[in-house]
This record gives C-alpha cells, sequence and structure tokens, in this order.
C-alpha cells in the first residue's frame, strides 16, 4: 500500500468514527430528553419548545383562568372543550385541585363540583372519556416533602428561591414548599409544562398577581415552553376568556423575554 493510499484510508476512517460519535451523542441526547419528559421535569418537550401547543395544552388555559375567576358558567364549557380536545379526566382534576394554592379552597371546590356535573353529563350522552392516571409514586410527608418542595421549587424556578419576605414569615415558605412544590409538584401524573400552563392561566385572572404571573412565566420558560407557544396562551386568553387575562399575560412575557425584573 503507498503512502497517498493509507493517508485515504486514515481519512476515510477518521470520517466514519466521527459519523459514529455524532450518532451515539444524537441518540444519547434523544434518550435524555424522553426521560425528561417521562419524568414531567423541566427538561420535558425540550427538544420540541419551538413547535406549536397542541389542542390539549391549549384547553389547560381557558380552563384554568374560569377557574380561578369563579365564572362557572365558562367553566363548564371549557372542561367540555379541553375534554373533547384529549384532557382525561385526570387532566382536569388536577388542574382544578392545583387551583386551590393559586384561589383557593372555595373556587377549586367549586371548580370540582362543577367537573363532575360536566362528566356526569357527559355520560348522559353516551361519551366515554378517558379516565387517565393516578401519581406514579407515594407522596413523601414531613420533612421528606419538604425536601422534596424545595428541591422542586430550585428547578423550577432555576436557582434557590430567598427573600426578605420568606425571613419576615417562614411559615409561608414552609407552605409554599410543603405544599405547591411539594404536594402537588410531586404529583406526576400531571406533567410540569401542564402545570405551568395551568398556573399562568390561573394567574391571568387576578388582578393584582402580576409579579407572580412574571415568575411563572420566566417558570414556564425554564421547563421547556417556547416564547412561540407562550404567545399562543396570550392568544388563547383572549381569544376564550378575556382581553384583561390576555394583557396581563402579554405584559408579563413581554417582561420574562427581556429579562426585566419584578416591580
Amino acid at each position: 500500500m503507498t503512502m497517498h493510499t493509507s493517508t485515504h484510508a486514515m481519512r476515510r476512517a477518521r470520517v466514519a468514527i466521527g459519523c459514529a460519535a455524532s450518532a451515539l451523542v444524537a441518540l444519547a441526547l434523544a434518550i435524555a430528553h424522553a426521560t425528561a419528559a417521562a419524568q414531567g421535569g423541566p427538561a420535558a418537550t425540550a427538544a420540541s419548545s419551538s413547535q406549536d401547543l397542541s389542542a390539549r395544552q391549549r384547553a389547560i388555559v381557558p380552563i384554568a383562568a374560569h377557574a380561578a375567576g369563579g365564572d362557572i358558567a365558562k367553566l363548564g364549557g371549557a372542561l367540555n372543550d379541553g375534554l373533547d380536545a384529549g384532557l382525561t379526566v385526570s387532566d382536569a382534576r388536577e388542574v382544578l385541585v392545583q387551583l386551590y394554592a393559586y384561589a383557593g379552597f372555595p373556587r377549586s371546590l367549586n371548580a370540582l363540583n362543577e367537573l363532575m356535573q360536566v362528566l356526569e353529563a357527559r355520560q348522559q350522552r353516551g361519551i366515554q372519556d378517558a379516565p387517565g392516571r393516578a401519581p406514579s409514586r407515594r407522596i413523601a410527608y414531613g420533612d421528606a416533602l419538604l425536601a422534596a418542595g424545595a428541591a422542586n421549587q430550585t428547578r423550577l424556578v432555576g436557582a434557590p428561591v430567598r427573600g426578605p419576605v420568606f425571613d419576615f414569615a417562614p411559615a409561608i415558605d414552609e407552605y409554599l414548599k410543603v405544599h405547591l412544590f411539594g404536594a402537588i409538584f410531586e404529583r406526576d401524573n400531571l406533567d410540569w409544562q401542564s402545570r405551568e400552563l395551568a398556573t399562568v392561566g390561573m394567574l391571568s385572572a387576578l388582578p393584582g398577581a402580576e409579579a407572580q404571573l412574571l415568575s411563572h412565566m420566566r417558570v414556564s420558560l425554564n421547563v421547556g415552553l417556547s416564547a412561540k407557544q407562550m404567545q399562543q396562551v396570550v392568544q388563547e386568553l383572549g381569544d376564550r376568556v378575556g382581553a384583561e387575562h390576555a394583557q396581563r399575560a402579554r405584559d408579563a412575557l413581554a417582561r420574562a423575554l427581556t429579562g426585566d425584573p419584578p416591580r
């Protein structure tokens, strides 16, 4: 074999090795994204973050907003639309259970009662909605739940959450970690992206909660939802809920994308 032929052979070998390495990297990334999506963690659907919201994801937004606003008449229609769009019974129920952390137990209970009535009416019309699933793991309690909630909060926000209000009222810091980021976000029968879409919908219905809405716009981006998808949330609020809701969300998204700090 000549020196010229040997050099070409070595180059071909290096190209082949490089292609194989690239394929392995791509496979590893695909596995990582699939694992994150299955766990409902912050990297869920990161590979597809530039795509449009699904019909199921869009349906969460008006359900959450009407429930938080206490508009039961419109909530019934939104629940019907959401179930038709592919939400399971478990999906809808989880959104309305989560509502208590943002709008209180009264509105959560009223919304859950409306869901029960909607499901009964659909059954009478012969509609069999998919039940969905329960959480795949037992939820911790006590100190273990506090630790899990603190870890979830840090992953969602991107850094440990501290501030003067938590020093002034340590109880509210503990309740946030134990109840919201612990007991609720540990329930993996609703993924974190869906929970954040619900949260943005809820907060858009609450005048005076602009700082929290901004925070959850940022969390939505942290869990893999794209700017385009959050613009679609704003559109959904405008089309299905109300102009004021959409404007609050639009302002929060603009500030989140420009890095404007909370006021």
